[in-house]
């Protein structure tokens, strides 16, 4: 089963038209009107829909760090800094994540883009 995405209201459009060119099941908290909402509450709604979050809120690193200490499950978190991750590099792996990974392979985990360094 491929990783489906949410991405929060911090990443960008044009990674979201990005990925939607390629195919990948992609949501956001706009569409699923989810703006209003805090962000740990987001990643129980990521969670429910067995999503995984894409973000470029630091939050949410804090957030993933505190359910990791007390053993509360999470879909998991992708964090796309927003100044060191171009847009194409970002979609390139996401795309990648989509498609090879398994939802379980970001059970309770961060994974920090991108996902090699450049050169």
């Amino acid at each position: 089963m491929a990783v489906r995405l949410y991405l929060d209201v911090h990443v960008p459009r044009s990674i979201v038209q990005g990925l939607r060119l390629r195919g990948v099941n992609v949501l956001t908290a706009q569409e699923d009107e989810s703006t209003r909402i805090g962000d740990e509450d987001l990643v129980d709604r990521a969670t429910e829909l067995n999503r995984v979050i894409v973000t470029s809120d630091h939050d949410f690193l804090a957030i993933a760090d505190a359910r990791q200490a007390d053993g509360r499950c999470f879909s998991g978190v992708i964090f796309v800094h927003p100044l060191r991750v171009p847009i194409g590099v970002a979609v390139r792996d996401l795309e990648l994540i989509a498609r090879a990974g398994e939802p379980s392979d970001l059970a309770d985990r961060v994974e920090f883009l991108p996902l090699r360094p450049p050169g």
